[in-house]
C-alpha cells in the first residue's frame, strides 16, 4: 500500500530538518570560539595607541608611499603587511556589537589620530617627491567601485572569524591586511593634497572609507553571530543595575539600527561610481570597444618605435585619471608616454603618435618626455 498524504508530508519536514541541521553544523561559526574575555582582549588591545604602533605606522605609510610612487607593488604588500590600522577598525566592531560608548569613542578617537599621521607622512613625502606623475597603483587606489565593498566585506568577516577563535589569528589577520587595502587609499589621498588634486583626494579617501565601513559592519556581523555580550556596565562600577540592563538592550537596538541605515547610505555613491568606470571600461563616446591591457602590444609597438625613431629610450602606455577642468568631467583614459634621448620635432612626434595609434585606436593621447 502506499503512504498516505500526512505520512508523506511528515517524511518530507524530517528531511528538511535535517538537511538544516546538517547544514547550521556545517557553518557553525560558534564551534572553535575563544572565550568572551579573549576576544574582547584581540578586538580591543591592538587599537590601542604607543610610541610603537606610530612609528610602525609612519615607516608603513612611507614605504607604500614610495609603492604608489613608483608602481611597485611589492611595497604596497609590504606596507600592508605591517600597517596597524585593522587594529582599531575591528575595535570599532567590537564597541558597537557590545554597545560600549566609551570604546567606541576611544577607537573612532584613535583612528582619527591615525589617519591624520598617516595623511601628514604622505603629503610630506608626495611634496618632496621628484616624481609626479599619476602611477597605475595611484589611480586604482582613487577608484573606488563595488569591488571594493565586496573585498572589504569578506575581509571584515574573516578578521571577525579569526580574531574570535582559540588559535592565534595572526596569519589570517596578515591576509585581511593585504586583501582589503586600508593603507593605500590613504596614501593615495595624501597624494592628492600635495598634488592640490580634489577629484583625487575625494575618490581615494571614499574608497579608505569604504573599506573602513565595510570591514567593521561584517566584523559586526560575525560578533552578532557569536552572541558577544553587551557591555552592561553603564557606569563601570562593577554592579550592573535593572535599569543599566534596559538601557544598554535600547541602546544596542538604537545603533545596529543606525548603523545598519547608514552603512547603506554611505554606500550609494560608490554604485553611481562603479556604474561610470563600467561604462567607461566597455565602451567609450562613439561605442567603440576599449582595448584591455594585455592588446595593447606594448612590446611590438615599442619595437617598431625604435625602428622609426632611434631617439626613443622607453615607451608606456597604460590606464589614467583624467580632469577637464573646463567641462568638469573626469574619468579614465588610455595614455601612452614616450621617453625620448633628446626633443622630438613635431613631424616625428605626428608620426609617433599615428604609428601608436595603429595598435590603439582608442587612445586618449601621447605623452613626450625627454631624458
Amino acid at each position: 500500500m502506499g503512504m498516505s498524504d500526512g505520512q508523506v508530508s511528515i517524511g518530507e519536514r524530517r528531511g528538511v530538518r535535517a538537511i538544516r541541521r546538517a547544514f547550521a553544523s556545517l557553518f557553525n561559526v560558534r564551534e572553535g570560539r575563544a572565550g568572551y574575555e579573549a576576544i574582547r582582549r584581540r578586538f580591543v588591545n591592538d587599537s590601542r595607541l604607543n610610541g610603537t604602533h606610530l612609528c610602525i605606522l609612519i615607516i608603513a605609510m612611507l614605504i607604500a608611499s614610495v609603492g604608489l610612487n613608483t608602481d611597485s607593488t611589492e611595497c604596497i604588500v609590504g606596507a600592508m603587511l605591517i600597517c596597524p590600522l585593522m587594529g582599531s577598525v575591528l575595535a570599532i566592531s567590537y564597541s558597537v556589537a557590545t554597545a560600549d560608548r566609551h570604546l567606541f569613542r576611544d577607537a573612532l578617537l584613535g583612528l582619527a589620530i591615525q589617519i591624520a599621521i598617516c595623511l601628514a607622512t604622505s603629503t610630506i613625502y608626495f611634496l618632496v617627491s621628484p616624481l609626479s606623475i599619476e602611477t597605475n597603483e595611484l589611480l586604482a587606489n582613487s577608484s573606488p567601485t563595488v569591488w571594493d565593498v565586496l573585498v572589504a566585506l569578506a575581509g571584515g568577516f574573516a578578521g571577525g572569524l579569526g580574531n574570535s577563535r582559540k588559535q592565534e589569528p595572526a596569519t589570517l589577520i596578515a591576509g585581511v591586511a593585504v586583501a582589503t587595502a586600508l593603507m593605500p587609499p590613504l596614501c593615495a589621498s595624501g597624494c592628492g593634497i600635495a598634488m592640490q588634486d580634489l577629484s583625487m583626494f575625494g575618490g581615494a579617501f571614499y574608497e579608505f572609507a569604504l573599506n573602513v565601513v565595510f570591514i567593521s559592519f561584517a566584523a559586526y556581523l560575525v560578533l552578532l553571530a557569536l552572541h558577544v555580550p553587551l557591555h552592561r556596565d553603564v557606569d563601570s562600577d562593577g554592579v550592573v543595575t535593572a535599569a543599566e540592563e534596559v538601557e544598554m538592550e535600547q541602546l544596542s537596538r538604537r545603533m545596529r539600527v543606525r548603523l545598519t541605515i547608514a552603512t547603506i547610505v554611505f554606500a550609494i555613491p560608490c554604485l553611481f561610481l562603479t556604474a561610470n568606470v563600467v561604462n567607461q571600461a566597455v565602451t567609450s563616446g562613439d561605442g567603440v570597444v576599449f582595448e584591455t591591457a594585455h592588446q595593447y602590444d606594448a612590446d611590438i609597438t615599442s619595437q617598431e618605435l625604435s625602428a622609426v625613431c632611434p631617439e626613443i629610450v622607453e615607451y608606456r602606455v597604460g590606464g589614467e585619471y583624467v580632469c577637464d577642468s573646463s567641462s568638469g568631467t573626469s574619468g579614465q583614459e588610455i595614455v601612452a608616454t614616450v621617453t625620448t634621448s633628446e626633443a622630438l620635432s613635431d613631424e616625428e612626434k605626428s608620426r609617433v603618435e599615428a604609428l601608436i595609434r595603429v595598435h590603439i585606436p582608442s587612445l586618449g593621447s601621447v605623452r613626450f618626455e625627454t631624458e
